[in-house]
Formats: structure tokens, sequence, C-alpha cells
């Protein structure tokens, strides 16, 4: 019983590291598709494709913490970091939409920069 315990905390753990490695992957995506919306005309479409991707990846993140924590006995810290990203994803979109790229940049590079430690802490 103990050994299926730990191979599902293991998968859990798992999971939840893919979940903060593709948010990271897809955090950067949208700092090319940025650089591609200033000199292409593709490049709107892709962002704004990009920014919903990395959204969704922000609530898989949280789903995932949510499940490393409740049935796998992990840290509920997990839960608030995730759910901290997506309120800043959240934050980004609105910024994204609202046309505030002085804001919406360094936000950009700050969470990129947080979702790589986060993943270098798992």
């Amino acid at each position: 019983m103990a050994m299926q315990e730990t191979a599902h905390a293991a998968r859990v753990t798992s999971f939840l590291r893919f979940t903060i490695a593709l948010q990271t992957l897809t955090i950067f995506l949208q700092a090319v598709s940025a650089g591609l919306l200033l000199t292409s005309s593709y490049g709107e479409t892709l962002h704004s494709v990009g920014a919903r991707v990395m959204y969704g990846a922000s609530m898989l993140y949280v789903l995932a913490a949510v499940l490393a924590w409740k049935p796998g006995g992990g840290s509920p810290r997990s839960i608030w970091h995730a759910s901290g990203f997506l309120a800043l994803a959240s934050v980004q979109v609105v910024l994204g939409i609202a046309h505030v790229p002085s804001v919406h940049l360094p936000l950009g590079v700050l969470m990129f920069a947080l979702s790589v430690l986060a993943l270098a802490r798992r």
C-alpha cells in the first residue's frame, strides 16, 4: 500500500513539474511572439493565441498544485504560487487587451523569471 502511495505521489509531483515547465515555455514563447508582433503581419494572431495557451497553462498549474496537495499530501504552498501566477496571468491579459505595454512587457519578464525560479525549485 505504501509503495502505491509513493508511486502516486511521484506521478503527481512529476505532473506538477511538467505544468510549471509548460507554463515557463508558454511565457517564453509569448516573448518570441511579442517580437513577431512588432515585425510581421501574423505576429498579432500568434501572440493572441499564445496568450490563451499561456493562460490555460497557468490554470493547469493550479490544478496540478491542488492535486499535489490534497491527495498527494504535498504542501499547500504550491497552490498559493500557482494561484499567484494565475492572478498575474489575468492582469497580463487585461493589460494586453488594454494596450498598456509599459506595464505589460515588464510584467511578462517578471512572470518568466518567477516561472523559471518555480521550475528550478521543483
